[in-house]
C-alpha cells in the first residue's frame, strides 16, 4: 500500500505548496516536511514486521520561506543506510529554520541546574546555508 499512500501524501503537500504560491504566501511562509527519525532500509526479522527506527539517515524537505527551491543536500550509501556526504544534524535543521524565522540560535540559551543549554543543542551547530535563497 506503500504506493497509494504515498500518492495521498504527495497531491496533499503538492496542493499546500501550490496554493501558497498562487495566493503570494510562500516566500513568506516556511513549510517542512518530514519526521524526528528515518526507517532502516529492510525489514526487520525476516518477515513481514516492518522497518524500525532509523536515525543515521532520513530525509527532510522544505519549501518556501527563505529556501531555494531544487537544493539537495547530502548523499546516503548504496542502501540508505548512512548518511555519508555532507550531512545535516537535526541541530543544524533547527538552527536554519531558527534562522530562516529570523533568530540567531546561539543566543536562545537557558540556564538549567547551573549549566547554559540552547535550543540547537550544546555541540556546535550551524545555519544550513546551502539551502538558503
Amino acid at each position: 500500500g506503500l504506493k497509494a499512500e504515498c500518492g495521498k501524501t504527495d497531491k496533499a503537500s503538492a496542493a499546500l505548496v501550490k496554493d501558497l504560491k498562487q495566493r503570494g504566501l510562500l516566500k513568506d511562509t516556511l513549510v517542512i516536511w518530514g519526521g524526528e527519525f528515518g526507517r532502516t532500509p529492510m525489514v526487520q526479522g525476516g518477515t513481514n514486521d516492518g522497518r524500525d527506527h532509523h536515525p543515521n539517515a532520513f530525509t527532510m524537505w522544505l519549501a518556501g520561506g527563505g529556501v531555494r527551491a531544487g537544493s539537495t543536500i547530502g548523499e546516503t550509501d548504496e542502501f540508505g543506510f548512512n548518511a555519508t556526504k555532507d550531512r545535516v544534524h537535526v541541530h543544524d535543521l533547527h538552527a536554519t529554520v531558527l534562522h530562516l524565522l529570523g533568530l540567531e540560535h546561539e543566543r536562545l540559551t537557558f540556564r538549567h541546574q547551573g549549566l547554559d543549554f540552547r535550543l540547537t543543542g550544546v555541540e556546535p551547530s550551524r545555519v544550513v546555508r546551502e539551502i538558503l535563497a
